[in-house]
């Protein structure tokens, strides 16, 4: 379990505070960032680790050239850090937050 005791099932994590969410993903491990743009719910899955991103989009479905690179500042030094990250959107944002949760990929049918 995470620090706030939620499942870390899927190998990715959210955080409340976007701080702690791009140290965590700086440092290597898999963040995933929520975000609503233009009323639509999205989400970054970031990392430092592009293999462990590969793997992750593998997992989702994503094809791997979507996989977008982005230097980010790491917030304990402010130095520019590679890093990557994937787009996640209707059916693959809900795959991921499903996972996230430690839920089967695809809710059992009829309901959640």
């Amino acid at each position: 379990a995470r620090r706030d005791g939620l499942p870390v099932s899927a190998g990715w994590q959210q955080f409340a505070r976007r701080r702690d969410g791009m140290v965590h993903a700086l440092d290597g491990g898999l963040w995933l960032h929520r975000f609503v743009l233009r009323g639509e719910p999205m989400a970054h899955l970031v990392s430092a680790d592009r293999a462990a991103l590969l793997t992750a989009g593998r997992r989702l479905g994503l094809d791997p050239a979507w996989l977008q690179f982005k230097p980010l500042k790491h917030p304990r030094d402010g130095v520019r850090r590679p890093a990557w990250h994937w787009d996640l959107r209707g059916r693959y944002l809900d795959v991921a937050v499903r996972l996230a949760a430690g839920l089967p990929a695809s809710p059992p049918p009829g309901g959640s």
